[in-house]
């Protein structure tokens, strides 16, 4: 959750413009009755709606129309013109839509249309609809709320159960290591749903652990005993911490991130530290470290990486990112492993010492699957799952961290660590268990926050034969291309929105990029 509110800018809209302002295939913000709205012209049509993202609040006015979809700029959600709809996550809701009505040659906005978030707009014609009564999550992260919610959007009108003893779940997990951390959002982001949401909607929220699922009898167990019986099932478990196994790693002021509770721990004892080392230059660990430079903390990184994230994002924006976080005082120990952990410091692999009262470890995450191994579902590096996302039992999904699927654009088995892939699997996967046998072909994309600025990152390269980058990352501006066998496989851009948004669509239908000089 964000604050949408914005300033209005441009014309009154329930004045009326002149209909050709818009050319086909334009937009424009404007206002009505007080608030912002996002004019745009498809064909010979015109649509008026909310112009806010519901995600963080992205200007939708600055995405990229789409046919009659607009994509948001920040974080690639999706909208209809015509409903509002969020048709793709990170955006959960929609956004409000405006009577928009053509008089001679002049255009109106005019009455404001709003809709439930769930209310039914995909409906699926298929027999799994009358056989599929119960439906049984396993996880209320992103992947396994996602799920649910569709569920209720599909038209589902049976019994819906979502199992997770992680308090206070489903919450905005990538904000635990930003914004949050940093102290700069307010508590009341946090959750993605309103007290009381689920229940409305009669999404039973059940505050236990799966302790096994009997495939023969179609049922999931609980360790409390009780037993959910299920005409289909998603496995949402996704990913917990990797500990390290130092002499001192159990010490009280050494935190791992992944949950609510982690985070809520760690700005506790963020409140009283004054030095802070983070083990790891993942992502999480970046963030961490942004955050608690954010709070005042002085904060020291530990890795054996020459650059962070180099092996993801490219030597050039490694590289960048190392200056910037040096620029705001985070100081690195590249190529330096931690021994022990002591009281008052960490001990590296040269026998230095680094003073730490607070240390923070973030050396990546692996998937929980337990639950899927015990049940006996076909297993590679994670469980495996067809196009459809079903596992190698019938009526058995996997989304999210857990899940390695075929992915048709890098034309691999691959497995992704993302909220916002998460979200779109859980979509996916609760349209299949109804029936809609819907291929899982979206583009994976994620963004990573740093003080001020954001990387985003559209496609999966876990390997490559060529880099290819435009602009510069010191004057942040730049689009770096990781490609193999001459095709793009991933855009890593920095205040690029649009050609961000534009390689996503390129990458969806499977169309290459023009070749840059």
């Amino acid at each position: 959750m964000a604050d949408t509110s914005a300033k209005l800018v441009g014309p009154d809209l329930t004045k009326g413009i002149v209909a050709t302002l818009l050319a086909p295939g334009e937009k424009l913000l404007g206002h009505a009755h007080g608030e912002p709205v996002m004019l745009a012209r498809v064909n010979d049509e015109y649509f008026a709606i909310g112009a806010s993202c519901t995600h963080y609040g992205g200007p939708l006015a600055e995405g990229v129309l789409d046919g009659d979809v607009v994509r948001c700029p920040w974080h690639h959600a999706c909208f209809s013109l015509r409903s509002g709809e969020a048709l793709r996550a990170p955006a959960l809701s929609p956004v409000p839509t405006w009577k928009v009505e053509r008089r001679d040659d002049r255009v109106f906005v005019s009455t404001k249309a709003e809709r439930d978030p769930l209310a039914s707009t995909y409906p699926i014609a298929s027999d799994r609809l009358s056989t599929v009564r119960n439906v049984v999550i396993v996880g209320a992260g992103a992947a396994g709320s996602a799920a649910a919610e569709m569920l209720r959007r599909c038209g589902f009108d049976g019994g819906v159960a979502m199992v997770d003893a992680d308090p206070g779940s489903p919450y905005d997990r990538p904000n635990l290591s930003k914004d949050y951390l940093a102290g700069t959002a307010p508590e009341e982001w946090i959750s993605l749903r309103p007290d009381g949401f689920h229940a409305a909607h009669r999404i039973d929220v059940i505050r236990d652990r799966a302790a096994s699922v009997d495939v023969q009898f179609r049922r999931v167990l609980l360790e409390s005993g009780e037993a959910l019986p299920f005409d289909a099932l998603l496995i949402a478990t996704g990913a917990e911490p990797i500990h390290l196994p130092l002499p001192g790693a159990e010490r009280p002021h050494v935190h791992y991130l992944r949950s609510l509770t982690d985070s809520r721990a760690l700005i506790a004892a963020a409140a009283t530290a004054t030095h802070a080392v983070v083990i790891g230059s993942s992502f999480i660990g970046l963030e961490v470290a942004a955050s608690l430079r954010t709070r005042g903390v002085d904060v020291h990184i530990v890795a054996p990486e020459s650059l962070p994230l180099e092996r993801v994002l490219s030597t050039e924006l490694g590289g960048f990112l190392k200056s910037l976080h040096e620029e705001k005082g985070v100081v690195f120990h590249l190529g330096r492993k931690p021994t022990a952990i002591e009281r008052d410091a960490v001990v590296l692999d040269d026998s230095s010492r680094v003073p730490a009262d607070l240390v923070v470890i973030g050396i990546g995450v692996r998937p929980r699957l337990d639950l899927a191994e015990r049940a006996g579902l076909a297993m590679d590096r994670g469980i495996a799952v067809n196009e459809y996302l079903e596992t190698s039992v019938s009526g058995i999904y996997a989304a999210g961290d857990v899940a390695r699927w075929p992915d048709a654009h890098s034309h691999e088995r691959i497995r992704v660590e993302h909220w916002v892939v998460a979200q779109r699997m859980g979509q996916t996967a609760a349209r299949n268990m109804l029936g809609a046998r819907e291929r899982f072909d979206q583009v994976p994309f994620f963004w990573s926050a740093h003080y001020d600025v954001s990387v985003n990152y559209v496609g999966h390269a876990e390997r490559w034969d060529a880099v290819r980058v435009d602009g510069a990352a010191a004057n942040r501006n730049i689009a770096v291309r990781l490609e193999a066998g001459g095709e793009l496989r991933a855009l890593a851009t920095l205040f690029r929105d649009e050609e961000s948004l534009q390689a996503e669509i390129a990458m969806e239908r499977s169309l290459s990029l023009d070749s840059r000089p």
